[in-house]
């Protein structure tokens, strides 16, 4: 795991020299090991290394093959490297190193774009081919590692942060007020390959990247053709042990960050059954039993099997404490304060371990929000299936106590104008122009929520929505140095839940019915029968009713010159004094306030 970047020149002498080792500078928190930069003329390429295989000097990038004509920077891990090897030695390939990186090389080299689908993993990469002068960048299927680019037609500038990109390169700071817009009606960030500064973007998920006389993206991997595909016949169960096998391979200590979720947990028990890793070291967030979503009596479900559990407790005060570095370290505003409580996880890996897994992906491939019981409900109408509606909505509301199926299922039969209306108008506090100019033909209700299955539901989150998620757990613990893997993102269960009937995914009220099924005999049944949707949140409803706090708030709703463009700074006062009674909770539009003027002041 590593941060690269690089520049390709259209045009020589478009930069300052030493563009390349500020960008590396600037990332530095994501490879404290070692660091490399090769320059030929055309291209620089530059390389911040976190050691996790393969931890000699033979195994640091840039790495050029034994002909001098590649060079490879890599962030990621290829996780079937040893049997990707294997085949290239058969074909006369010898190897210097035993990294994954060294293997990564050869596989482009052999053959070229194809190799790709040989790769299970997460990565972003470049080569480049200095006897074409042809610059090659790849990114994984799901977007777990990021690529982020400017090209300005005299120099194409890459990295695997924004933050390096944008202090090098002072053109391109003109904020993405659509993206803004979508941040603070939807809670949505990166949903195509736009980001919040207008002059650079990311390499969509599964795309490659050809540069020489310009850029050409091109889609490799076609999540909905793979799945209209699917014949294999592998159950889930064994899946998800090979994935979890092959994020084990590590040359430096593996732990779990442990929620007490049903994903996480899932994780946990399969390593204790199967490959007896009691010795595992886990890490939490806890908030005391006055939180009514702490998640501590599901987690203690594991003190008698795991020796070494550490915990945090993640409070108002470190928050206040940590929010300019928290938003510093993600380089583009947050909806919500729930990463917070993973960033204070990772930190508190960072002292134990350098690698970590986490069960984020299992909600959007398993359904695991609950606004996808609006999904499933409008198929089932869609269907004419109407006995299975109300047996759905039946159990739903016996299991659940809840209508917030029906709100969504309701919400969902909207047109798309309507429902970016309808989320507009319970913002009160937006800013007319601001809204009218963003509202019309809106990405995300005319995409995210536009779909008619179940299934089409979880492809679309898959194409458009799981990326915030990798990217602000890539951000947490990049910034302290700690690899993240993801074993529900192996790429062969993905394809095979989607590939499930909806009835697999959903039933009788419960979502992830495919996994508690599946978990029966590993899980502890008090986690694997539970139904509460958690993950790391965090108690912010009270934490922004703290004095320091209210205080923070206030000023800047009265002394911002930045706020007034996208919010009536009257009702957001009269709003904020309204939380500060527990009339309202507006926790979630504070922080949005908040993280809004902390990433203008860092960045503009």
């Amino acid at each position: 795991m590593c941060g690269i970047c690089g520049i390709y020149y259209f045009k020589r002498d478009s930069l300052e020299p030493g563009a390349v080792e500020s960008m590396m500078a600037g990332m530095k928190h994501r490879g404290p090991d070692d660091s490399g930069v090769m320059k030929n003329g055309k291209c620089d390429l530059g390389f911040v290394r976190l050691s996790i295989i393969d931890l000699t000097r033979n195994a640091n990038q840039p790495m050029t093959d034994s002909s001098g004509r590649y060079t490879l920077v890599f962030n990621g891990e290829i996780y079937n490297y040893i049997e990707i090897r294997k085949l290239l030695e058969k074909d006369g390939i010898s190897f210097k190193t035993n990294s994954d990186s060294e293997v990564l090389l050869y596989s482009y080299i052999k053959w070229g774009i194809a190799a790709l689908d040989y790769f299970n993993g997460m990565f972003a990469f470049a080569v480049f081919d200095s006897l074409e002068n042809k610059l090659f960048l790849a990114r994984d299927r799901y977007g777990i590692k990021p690529l982020y680019y400017h090209n300005n037609g005299e120099y194409l500038v890459f990295c695997s942060e924004l933050p390096p990109i944008i202090d090098n390169i002072p053109a391109v700071k003109q904020q993405n007020n659509e993206a803004i817009y979508n941040y603070l009606v939807f809670n949505r960030t990166d949903y195509d390959d736009t980001t919040f500064f207008n002059g650079v973007k990311r390499l969509h998920h599964g795309h490659y990247a050809e540069i020489k006389d310009g850029l050409k993206i091109t889609k490799w991997y076609n999540l909905k053709d793979r799945v209209a595909n699917y014949n294999q016949h592998d159950s889930f169960t064994d899946l998800f042990k090979t994935s979890i096998e092959y994020r084990l391979r590590s040359d430096v200590p593996v732990g779990l960050c442990l929620s007490g979720g049903l994903d996480s947990s899932a994780i946990a028990s399969v390593l204790l059954k199967y490959f007896d890793k009691k010795d595992l070291n886990t890490f939490s967030a806890v908030f005391g039993e006055n939180f009514d979503r702490d998640e501590k009596e599901y987690i203690s479900e594991y003190e008698q099997d795991f020796s070494n559990m550490f915990f945090t407790s993640p409070s108002a005060r470190t928050l206040f404490e940590d929010k300019e570095k928290f938003a510093a370290a993600h380089g583009e505003p947050i909806p919500s304060t729930s990463p917070y409580a993973q960033f204070k996880v990772m930190e508190l890996a960072s002292g134990n371990v350098k690698v970590t897994l986490d069960g984020q992906g299992a909600d959007e491939q398993l359904a695991g929000y609950h606004y996808f019981f609006g999904n499933y409900y409008k198929e089932l109408i869609y269907k004419f299936r109407f006995l299975k509606l109300l047996k759905e909505i039946y159990y739903y509301k016996k299991l659940h106590k809840s209508n917030y199926a029906l709100k969504t299922f309701a919400y969902f039969l909207l047109p798309a104008n309507q429902r970016t209306k309808l989320r507009s108008r319970k913002l009160s506090y937006l800013q007319s122009d601001f809204d009218e100019m963003y509202r019309k033909d809106n990405f995300i209700s005319g995409k995210l929520y536009e779909s008619d299955t179940l299934m089409e539901s979880l492809y679309n989150h898959f194409e458009y929505k799981l990326e915030h998620l990798l990217k602000w757990e890539d951000r947490n613990s990049m910034f302290f140095s700690i690899e993240a893997r993801l074993p529900f993102l192996d790429y062969r269960i993905v394809e095979y839940c989607l590939s499930r009937n909806p009835d697999e995914i959903i039933r009788n009220g419960e979502t992830k019915y495919l996994l508690r099924n599946e978990m029966t005999g590993i899980l502890p049944e008090k986690i694997r029968n539970r139904q509460s949707k958690i993950g790391f949140d965090t108690p912010e409803s009270d934490w922004f009713r703290e004095d320091f706090f209210y205080d923070y708030v206030k000023e800047i709703l009265i002394n911002s010159n930045i706020l007034p463009a996208y919010i009536d700074m009257a009702k957001a006062r009269e709003l904020h004094e309204s939380h500060m009674k527990s009339k309202t909770d507006i926790s979630r539009d504070i922080w949005k306030w908040i993280n809004l003027e902390l990433w203008f002041k860092r960045f503009f």
